[in-house]
């Protein structure tokens, strides 16, 4: 399963990126042209429809968030990968905020995220 172990890898290192809010060191993880899709999108930027796509506009996308939720973390809940993409369950923390759990699948080529897709529960 080296594939698997790989996109494992690269999970754990997006949800450390993350949680520093080590924005160029994220957005390394992925590929110029990456797609982006979450149901924030579609509330605090609802041109896009929920869906963003490349480097510029995910590094936009997550500045603002860093800005606006400093204290922003995600808790890992449970990793699942193959070859082709991971599935990550995390936990959204924000002081004042109740939790909410989120599920996200990283699709993954050559090394580097090219579509995410994010669910809230």
């Amino acid at each position: 399963m080296p594939g698997a172990n790989r996109n494992i890898g690269i999970a754990k290192t997006w949800l450390r990126c993350f949680n520093e809010h080590n924005l160029e060191n994220l957005l390394s993880l992925y590929d110029e042209q990456a797609i982006h899709i979450s149901p924030k999108l579609k509330v605090h930027r609802p041109e896009t429809n929920g869906l963003i796509k490349g480097k510029a506009s995910l590094r936009d996308w997550w500045k603002d968030a860093f800005q606006r939720l400093p204290e922003l973390q995600y808790r890992e809940v449970s990793l699942t990968a193959d070859e082709h993409r991971v599935f990550m369950e995390y936990t959204r923390i924000v002081p004042g905020e109740p939790e909410m759990n989120v599920a996200e699948v990283l699709e993954i080529e050559n090394g580097l995220i090219v579509r995410s897709r994010v669910y809230h529960g």
